[in-house]
């Protein structure tokens, strides 16, 4: 058997010509009638049955077929005038410009012509089609305009396009009949030379002469509650189309005065562009009654809620729930806890085997309204019913091996956890099931960083997969536990996070507990390994609580926040703090380690553990913050308040020498700049010299300082601006300027230079601040709101197009990277091969694996 194949060399795109709409055509529309009394779609009607139907009783006059069997039908109208196409208008402004009136011919003698072919052709045999479309435009523009014809040599004036679609030779209109004629005469050969295909477009097609009906199934109409029929907007445009079509063929017929005539074309003309595009700029919007833009072509194609992006490329599904998020820290990692309603009505086709048929009996008996129970059943035949207190004892005989039971979820379900923006690989995980009390999905706050989701009100979205194979795939795939190690870098996602990691930091940090506290803290935390406990003696340090979670033959050499050695040997912590470089998110040495050496499942048991454990210890040892946590000795308040004081002297003399034209300027700048560098760089001076002397004296016990240096939240110039100075408020890295003419602020005297007139505070908040004082702080806090808020779609738009540029890049087996048609981008991916998954942050941690050999 010989096998026939053809390869798809090129396609082309072209307009349809008068002929080809009305031999494509099955009914002329002459009427604007929609409905006869009995309420059936009139013939020559735009709802005419030939053209298609949308009721269920009704066949198709052109088919034969039914509602679901017929995709519809075209039909054509033919205009009284011709209209200007307005897709085509900057094509029809150009090739008027560049032919003759009189001949027809384009403005290029034979010698320039011969020199175009010849380029065109190569560039063609080259396939090289972006320099074609370059060399034509070329062409084009150097013809535009000239005077006289160099074929006739008659004169021609100069067009131009009153916008949208009006074009005037000098002040002469030219009206689409005359732009047709002129279009007409136009050589194939001619056309063949400006890019235009003219066996697939002629251009006078761009005059539209015969107008292409769509089908009625593109435009449906839908039944309101009140019984009447609520058209489609395509269906009203279309409407104002035949009747003002109709309008001009009697007042043309009747000898109408030629104003008339010309009011009613250009209304024609009107009506189809807002068919076409209803958002064309100078033009007023075709509107409902009711004032709501009418949703024409256009519209309905491009952007975000066209055809292509909101119904292609994005679907709505069923199986899948949405609601607020709330923090559960008691729940595993890769759990979600869902509201007992919400796993009452999503639910998962169970096929019924000898192993499970009783249980899902049992099932089916509950029916949908006790759970755990069951909402449907599916026969093999594919009939679906629907549990009731009717059906139920009909399907409880008739179940047997090959039914298929829709059972509501329970505890272990897989299902897939989704917050949007989707914006990477993490952004939906499997999650098991477990079913809660209360009406939000419960999600571990650790597990927040790759959602990068909050809890101020944050949804997200629960998807069931509702085949056998999904469900394998999505557990396998896209665990939890499988993302923990990110691809961007190298590093941990998800890690110990706040009240864990200052909960870590306190108990490794020599702390002391009595053997039963020790094993009351651990059992609390969800930890019972008892054959590490029963070594403990009277008195166990939380070093050694915290080696009860560790994997038996872990070994690992790494450096806490404040660079000491953090050593365990043989699963046991000899040496050091935990903190977030240990077990933070991003950071996590150990948990990397884990997870390197002992795997997924391993790796988020003791993630799990840790992020318990920090939590208990925190409770039990007692943990709070105080405004009294921000006091600072009166000696140290004095000594700030004199930096400050002299560095605002040092401002001044600097503001005097630049007032005396002696200020020098640096390298590169003007004076004013030199002033502003020299007053910022005094300023920053200050408040980090005030931070150092707030640090120097708070003592380490202190609360806010224990979150700073386990890394758990803030750090210690936080501590500064609340107890001492917040310092220069600073927008695009210079002081505050603009505002007012000459000052930033109406208190403020023209030209003021000094640090208070230009966003200086002087004082920490818990002094609190003047009016203007913060209204400069809540000047650089907006600033950074507006600048997330405009750099969002940016990014995501810039994503978008680049994802769809690079769509089809791969790595292949060989480490090269190719496109779709094997062509080698690059001979080795990154030139260097690495995988940036596998790497520790992107590069080699060289004193690291240096230490790690030391040690061993």
């Amino acid at each position: 058997m010989e096998i026939a194949s053809k390869r798809l060399e090129s396609v082309t795109f072209g307009l349809l010509s008068p002929d080809v709409i009305k031999k494509t055509s099955v009914a002329k529309i002459v009427t604007p009638e929609l409905y006869d009394i009995e309420g059936y779609p009139v013939d020559g009607g735009l709802m005419d049955i030939r053209l298609g139907v949308i009721d269920p009783g009704l066949r198709c006059k052109t088919c034969g077929g039914k509602l679901k069997e017929c995709m519809g039908h075209f039909g054509f109208m033919d205009l009284a005038r011709p209209v200007i196409n307005i897709g085509f208008v900057d094509v029809v402004l150009n090739l008027l410009k560049v032919t003759c009136k009189e001949c027809g011919r384009i403005f290029a003698d034979d010698k320039k012509i011969v020199k175009h072919k010849a380029k065109i052709d190569a560039l063609k045999k080259e396939g090289r089609v972006r320099d074609l479309k370059k060399a034509n435009s070329t062409f084009i523009t150097s013809l535009r305009n000239l005077k006289s014809c160099p074929h006739c040599e008659a004169k021609n004036e100069p067009i131009k396009l009153e916008k949208p679609y009006t074009f005037f030779e000098g002040t002469k209109r030219l009206t689409p009949i005359e732009i047709r004629s002129r279009l007409e005469k136009m050589s194939d050969e001619d056309l063949a030379l400006l890019g235009i295909n003219a066996a697939a477009s002629r251009p006078e097609w761009m005059i539209i002469t015969i107008f292409l009906v769509p089908p009625v199934t593109v435009r449906p109409s839908i039944t309101l509650e009140s019984g009447e029929r609520s058209e489609d907007d395509l269906t009203h445009k279309l409407s104002d189309i035949v009747r003002i079509n109709q309008r001009l063929f009697e007042n043309i017929n009747a000898g109408a005065p030629e104003i008339i005539i010309e009011d009613l074309w250009d209304l024609l003309q009107y009506h189809i562009t807002t068919f076409f595009d209803n958002s064309v700029v100078q033009l007023p919007v075709a509107r409902h009654r009711s004032g709501q833009p009418l949703k024409t072509l256009t519209d309905r194609i491009k952007s975000k809620e066209g055809r292509f992006r909101h119904n292609l490329a994005g679907k709505r599904v069923n199986y899948s729930a949405r609601t607020v998020i709330s923090p559960d820290p008691k729940i595993k990692f890769n759990e979600v806890g869902i509201p007992e309603s919400v796993a009452i009505e999503l639910t998962v086709p169970e096929r019924v085997t000898e192993w499970n048929k009783e249980w899902l009996k049992e099932l089916i008996k509950k029916g949908p309204e006790n759970y755990p129970g069951a909402n449907y059943v599916i026969r093999p035949d594919g009939k679906k019913k629907r549990i009731t207190d009717e059906t139920k004892e009909v399907l409880l005989d008739e179940l047997d091996i090959g039914f298929v039971v829709e059972r509501h979820l329970v505890d272990g379900d897989v299902s897939l956890f989704n917050r949007q923006p989707s914006l990477h690989r993490m952004s939906i995980m499997c999650h098991k099931i477990r079913v809660l009390p209360g009406r939000s999905f419960r999600l571990n706050p650790a597990v927040c960083t790759p959602y990068n989701a909050d809890f101020d009100g944050d949804e997200m979205n629960l998807h069931i997969p509702q085949t056998e194979e999904s469900r394998a795939e999505a557990e396998m795939l896209m665990s939890v536990q499988n993302h923990i190690i990110s691809p961007k870098n190298g590093l941990n996602i998800i890690g110990s996070i706040e009240d864990s990691v200052t909960g870590m930091y306190l108990l490794t940090n020599d702390l002391k507990l009595s053997k039963s506290s020790a094993i009351s803290l651990l059992m609390s935390a969800g930890v019972n390994d008892l054959d590490k406990m029963a070594s403990f003696g009277d008195v166990v340090s939380g070093r050694d609580i915290f080696s009860v979670i560790l994997p038996q033959d872990i070994e690992y050499l790494g450096e806490s926040r404040n660079k000491e050695d953090v050593v365990i040997k043989n699963g046991k912590l000899l040496k050091g703090t935990i903190d977030r470089s240990s077990i933070g998110e991003e950071k996590g040495g150990l948990i990397r380690k884990i997870y390197a050496k002992y795997g997924e499942e391993v790796g988020i048991e003791f993630l799990s553990k840790v992020f318990r454990l920090g939590i208990a210890s925190l409770l039990e040892l007692g943990f709070t913050i105080s405004i009294s946590d921000t006091d600072i000795p009166d000696a140290t308040r004095k000594k700030n308040e004199e930096l400050i004081k002299n560095a605002k002297e040092k401002v001044y003399k600097f503001i005097d020498e630049y007032n005396a034209g002696k200020l020098e300027a640096l390298p590169g700048n003007t004076e004013e700049e030199t002033l502003e560098l020299r007053i910022s760089e005094v300023l920053n001076k200050v408040r980090d010299k005030v931070g150092e002397h707030v640090v120097s004296v708070i003592d380490e016990t202190n609360n806010a300082v224990i979150m700073a240096n386990s890394g758990a939240k803030g750090n210690l110039l936080n501590l500064a601006m609340m107890s001492s100075v917040v310092g220069q408020q600073a927008i695009g890295g210079k002081r505050i300027v603009g505002g007012f003419s000459g000052r930033v602020l109406s208190s403020f005297k023209k030209g003021d230079l000094s640090p208070s007139a230009k966003g200086f505070v002087d004082k920490g908040y818990k002094q609190g601040m003047s009016p203007q004082e913060y209204f400069f702080s809540a000047m650089t806090g907006r600033d950074a709101l507006m600048d997330t808020a405009l750099r969002t779609p940016k990014s995501g738009y810039l994503y978008r197009r680049l994802s769809n540029a690079l769509q089809d890049i791969r790595i292949e087996y060989d480490y090269t990277v190719r496109d779709a048609r094997k062509k080698i981008i690059q001979f080795k991916y990154s030139e260097d091969g690495m995988d940036v998954s596998k790497s520790d942050g992107g590069t080699i941690d060289v004193k690291r694996l240096v230490k790690e050999v030391k040690g061993k």
